[in-house]
């Protein structure tokens, strides 16, 4: 029988977070706690193991007020900042350890490699710098984490390939646009989708709520969660409301599990 998943979302919002820096904007200023969204990323939790994924610029804050300890591992599902800017605030755990597993494609680490260079040093490293464990996927193999397999899954980002994943019944997925017929038909009939939902207007790389709901209707999930939520989406009380049956809107803190 497998253990049941834990999901804790650590963040929900864009690449800015909820409330916007400057922004004037009614949702910015919203005193409801769950229209106040940090970068996106999730936490993942079973048998006293404890995977990560996306390390972004809230990073420190997240694990703070989750009380995270100790953690197995980060899996990255693509390059940009506000998934992997935190990467610094990773030193706690590489200090308990020795290192840190990370788990991404080849091209993030290359990206990785670029603008943390400190970080990556094989000689005259630098002693406070953490140390990561690269581990390379692709949409192509699946792995290990502890007892439970992984599927990587492929989707477009605006014409950047990132990768989500498919673990148990639980399916990840953020910063899509498009997905190919081949990786929706591995996620098929997933029990818990994650999935971003900027906006209602249309966006260039991201999904709005027209084509998130479409994509829902492809995979068939029995429960689907929106993050990667924009400020310009609206109050979460009143989205919520405007969802069809089974859809919901993530917040930060919210804990989920998955039992398959």
């Amino acid at each position: 029988m497998k253990s049941a998943l834990t999901v804790t979302f650590l963040g929900t919002g864009t690449s800015q977070g909820i409330p916007v820096i400057g922004s004037k904007h009614p949702v910015c200023r919203s005193n409801d706690f769950k229209d106040k969204r940090l970068r996106v990323s999730v936490l993942l939790s079973w048998n006293n193991h404890t995977y990560i994924i996306d390390c972004g610029p809230d990073f420190r804050q997240q694990m703070l007020r989750e009380q995270v300890e100790e953690i197995d591992g980060i899996l990255l599902t693509h390059e940009h900042s506000d998934h992997t800017a935190g990467l610094d605030d990773i030193r706690p755990f590489s200090f308990q350890k020795g290192h840190v597993a990370f788990y991404a494609h080849a091209r993030v680490f290359n990206s990785l490699h670029q603008r943390f260079a400190y970080i990556f040093e094989t000689e005259n490293k630098y002693p406070g710098a953490p140390t990561i464990q690269e581990i390379e996927v692709d949409k192509t193999t699946s792995f290990f984490l502890a007892e439970k397999e992984v599927v990587p899954v492929e989707a477009y980002h605006g014409a950047l390939p990132i990768l989500g994943f498919k673990i148990d019944g639980f399916t990840y997925l953020t910063d899509v646009k498009t997905m190919d017929d081949a990786e929706i038909e591995k996620i098929k009939n997933t029990e818990v989708l994650v999935l971003n939902c900027l906006r209602k207007e249309s966006h260039h790389s991201h999904l709005n709520l027209d084509e998130a709901l479409a994509l829902i209707q492809r995979i068939q999930p029995k429960k689907t969660y929106f993050t990667h939520i924009s400020h310009l989406f609206g109050f979460h009380a009143e989205i919520e409301k405007e969802l069809p049956e089974n859809v919901y809107l993530a917040y930060d803190g919210l804990k989920i599990e998955v039992i398959n």
